[in-house]
């Protein structure tokens, strides 16, 4: 399977339709230009955010409009930054998975409407299903796949060995698949998943 290609229109479509009935919210973007755009738009003025570590949120943008402060949100990530006591910051880490909007990728999407999140420290993870109300991912249409299968394979194949080449590349001794989040469906009325599919090779 060629893990690079991006999905055809109408496989996006039908993925968003699936994804629609299982209470995510899903909708399509040219590139990832329009993808930022959409970001702005979706979170109010004034909105505690926080986000997971995410080459799409990088590659579109977004992580550079967060440390240019030119931004009408509040960014939990710089308090984080900020701290250099290792407690304290461990605490403000652990605080900030409450965010009011959250925001990050996905490793895999399958077209009946799951949704695959592999992880090693799993932070990102309380947030995705349970701690913010308002969460945002944003992913290329390559990561959608036919089955939750592919979606595995996807995983253990592909995103896997690039996340460990870019973490030696910056001098850790590596990645592993640690944690793993499916997400089926979301049941809660309070919560707000909302996916925005790029037509544009982005992240892994």
């Amino acid at each position: 399977m060629d893990y690079e290609k991006l999905a055809p229109k109408e496989v996006v479509n039908k993925t968003i339709d699936a994804l629609k009935e299982r209470g995510i919210r899903a909708e399509f973007v040219n590139n990832g230009e329009e993808a930022l755009g959409r970001l702005k738009d979706l979170i109010p003025d004034g909105a505690e955010i926080m986000t997971g570590s995410s080459t799409t949120l990088d590659q579109i943008g977004f992580v550079d409009l967060l440390k240019s402060k030119n931004h009408p949100w509040e960014n939990l990530k710089d308090a984080i930054v900020a701290e250099k006591d290792p407690a304290k910051q461990a605490k403000l880490r652990k605080q900030s998975v409450t965010a009011d909007y959250f925001l990050g990728s996905v490793h895999a999407i399958t077209q009946s409407g799951e949704i695959i999140t592999a992880s090693a420290s799993g932070s990102q993870l309380p947030s995705y299903a349970f701690a913010s109300d308002n969460v945002i991912w944003v992913a290329s249409t390559n990561k959608i796949v036919p089955t939750f299968e592919d979606g595995m394979k996807r995983i253990r194949e592909y995103v896997y060995p690039l996340e460990d080449k870019r973490m030696k590349s910056l001098g850790f001794p590596g990645s592993f698949i640690s944690k793993l989040l499916i997400i089926e469906r979301e049941m809660m009325p309070n919560r707000k998943l909302t996916l925005i599919l790029v037509n544009e090779k982005l992240g892994f």
